[in-house]
């Protein structure tokens, strides 16, 4: 059973250079003033950019990993400056969970599972 974990504190930065990469530019995500005035507050992670810190954990620690599936949901946003735990459990190869939290108020951002060969 394999177990990775990290500290990851998503930064505007992040959010902006990620939507340059995949071409989400939706507000919610790099303009904190029009999402200041939303129910969020504030700037919100891409759920992919999750989805990226978590598999980037697992090809860290296996560099010939690749994903064969995955299913991901994105419960609660996560904000830059905000503290979340990222982990990875499971068997590799196989199927491994994945979930990311935020710190603060361990409202879970990401909850997922892939198929990694």
């Amino acid at each position: 059973m394999t177990e990775l974990r990290a500290t990851w504190t998503p930064t505007q930065g992040e959010f902006d250079r990620f939507a340059e990469v995949s071409g989400d530019d939706n507000p919610i995500h790099v303009d904190p003033d029009f999402s200041e005035a939303t129910a969020f507050g504030a700037t919100v992670s891409h759920g992919m950019l999750i989805y990226t810190r978590l598999w980037g954990l697992v090809r860290g620690a296996y560099p010939q990993a690749r994903a064969v599936r995955q299913t991901m949901m994105f419960p609660n946003p996560a904000f830059a400056g905000v503290d979340v735990q990222l982990v990875v459990e499971g068997h590799i190869p196989g199927t491994v969970t994945m979930r990311a939290w935020r710190l603060s108020d361990e409202a879970e951002v990401f909850l997922g599972e892939a198929e990694v060969a």
